[in-house]
């Protein structure tokens, strides 16, 4: 039988492990790129993963 291998880190429910985007400001620049900024999740701090001591305390997110 196959053996399955225990999670170990928790997937943020405030981001769904999506934790960085990048979103348009709208306009190009002199090059002709798009301008965009990088947004991180205010809950994990960008890393997608719930802190394991935040999962232990039932804190979530």
């Amino acid at each position: 039988m196959a053996q399955h291998t225990p999670h170990t880190r928790r997937i943020c429910p405030a981001c769904d492990g999506f934790a960085s985007v990048a979103v348009t400001i709208g306009g190009r620049n002199p090059r002709g790129h798009l301008r965009t900024i990088t947004a991180h999740c205010p809950a994990c701090q960008g890393l997608g993963t719930v802190p394991a001591r935040r999962v232990r305390e039932g804190a979530g997110a």
